[in-house]
């Protein structure tokens, strides 16, 4: 099994500053999103929306044609969408056509094939399938483009006795998790105190997520006291720590939980996906005398 979450996440440090703390991290995020290609969510919104497109195709191209639909979902472009592609399985696990690159697979028997982290996700296709027409199954796959192990999501329907799916890359941790996963690290720490820090420490726990992660920082050392992307930083105190333009983000930070409990910050930071230096947005709840922060990418600096 295949673990690169430490690799993953080990590029990414802390949360900065930049802009003026604003809004309250308990909120939802704003309807009025912020304008295209530095959006990562209207981005994942959009391969939502082609990846259901596709499938609707497929869907009606099979009641169409019956299995005779295998060939044409197996031949390169007519039932493809760029990176998107439709494969199809029996309820047996069966593997009958492909678009992309798991056409290798065409005839072998998948439902006890793991994702790169050992997740049984074709079993839970066909399992899920048997309830229920459509679903959604979350796994991690090499993305050919980036060349690392993301999570990607397969979105399948039932179709007579097919099963026809469209999977699409989700690898990027969006705003409203990030938020999410700051209150319910907010939550922990309220409920366990300093026990909690283990569990942000954790890898492998439900405190890293992807290129998510929970740190905190003691206000008044400037030490770490947990970092789920970085264990090295803890422990270290980060007071001079600057961000790839040479703000001083820590400061600021800490600038800024003092004059309020809670907001949002933004630094420049290099994405350990992409590898290219990007916005990261930073919400923050303080907590006494530590803060606690989950931040995430928000596309290109400029």
């Amino acid at each position: 099994m295949i673990c690169l979450r430490p690799l993953l996440l080990a590029a990414g440090v802390l949360a900065g500053a930049g802009l003026p703390p604003h809004g309250l991290a308990a909120e939802p995020p704003s309807p009025r999103a912020p304008a295209a290609a530095a959006n990562p969510e209207k981005a994942e919104r959009a391969d939502i929306a082609r990846a259901e497109a596709l499938l609707d195709k497929a869907e009606a191209f099979y009641r169409e044609k019956g299995q005779r639909a295998h060939a044409a979902f197996s031949r390169s472009g007519e039932f493809q969408d760029g990176e998107l592609y439709v494969y199809v399985l029996d309820p047996a696990g069966n593997f009958l056509a492909s678009g992309g690159s798991s056409v290798t697979l065409i005839g072998r028997n998948v439902r006890n094939m793991p994702d790169a982290r050992g997740k049984l996700f074709f079993r839970e296709i066909l399992d899920g399938a048997k309830t229920r027409r459509t679903g959604l199954v979350e796994y991690h796959w090499l993305n050919a483009r980036s060349g690392q192990i993301e999570r990607k999501t397969a979105s399948y329907r039932v179709v007579d006795e097919s099963i026809l799916v469209v999977g699409y890359y989700t690898s990027r941790g969006t705003a409203e998790q990030a938020r999410s996963l700051l209150w319910a690290a907010v939550h922990e720490f309220k409920q366990h105190g300093e026990r909690a820090f283990e569990r942000f420490n954790d890898l492998n726990g439900s405190f890293v997520q992807e290129d998510l992660y929970v740190f905190v920082l003691d206000m008044d050392s400037q030490v770490i006291r947990a970092h789920g992307g970085m264990p090295r930083m803890i422990d270290r105190p980060v007071g001079e720590l600057t961000d790839a333009t040479g703000k001083p983000f820590i400061r600021e930070m800490i600038q800024a939980a003092r004059a309020r409990d809670e907001g949002r910050l933004e630094y420049a930071w290099r994405n350990p996906l992409t590898q290219k230096m990007e916005r990261k947005q930073t919400w923050f709840v303080r907590v006494g005398k530590q803060i606690i922060a989950v931040g995430a990418y928000a596309g290109p600096l400029n």
